[in-house]
């Protein structure tokens, strides 16, 4: 898991060449483009979308993981709690391709805001969409990188 600031985000470089991709976007003038669709960049091998969606009660949130794809969240408006856990430790209810959804507790809890991005690793199962102080409505680019072939 990595969380920082955009303004640091060219300290990450090299780690994997699709995720030197997305470090260069993560721009006011390419977000701007980024909508509701799901945008290509290389095909299924790195994409991004714009999810506007309420924050939740905890209790109503689970866990997402997957095997292939890590993914980077960048908050744009509002501000939501983010758990992580360890895949291994929980409890897996679905799959369906590369997403994996589990219940479970959480051993790591940060708080997502405008002006920086969280990287999550196929081995960082995360909880998304928890309410901070109660409901808000959040708007978040999410890339999608695939880091490991079949």
């Amino acid at each position: 898991m990595i969380l920082d600031k955009l303004s640091a985000a060219n300290a990450y470089r090299g780690i994997h060449p699709r995720l030197d991709g997305v470090l260069d976007r993560l721009n006011e003038a390419f977000l701007a483009t980024v909508g509701p669709e799901t945008m290509e960049l290389e095909g299924d091998k790195l994409y991004v979308t714009r999810f506007t969606y309420e924050t939740l009660p905890r209790e109503e949130t689970f866990f997402e993981a997957h095997k292939r794809y890590l993914d980077v969240h960048l908050m744009v408006q509002g501000e939501e709690r983010v758990e992580l856990a360890s895949p291994g430790g929980l409890t897996l209810f679905e799959h369906q391709g590369d997403f994996y959804a589990y219940r479970g507790e959480a051993e790591q809890s940060l708080v997502l805001r405008p002006g920086s991005f969280l990287v999550v690793f196929p081995e960082d199962a995360h909880r998304i969409k928890i309410q901070v102080n109660g409901p808000e409505t959040v708007s978040k680019v999410v890339f999608k990188v695939l880091v490991y072939e079949e």
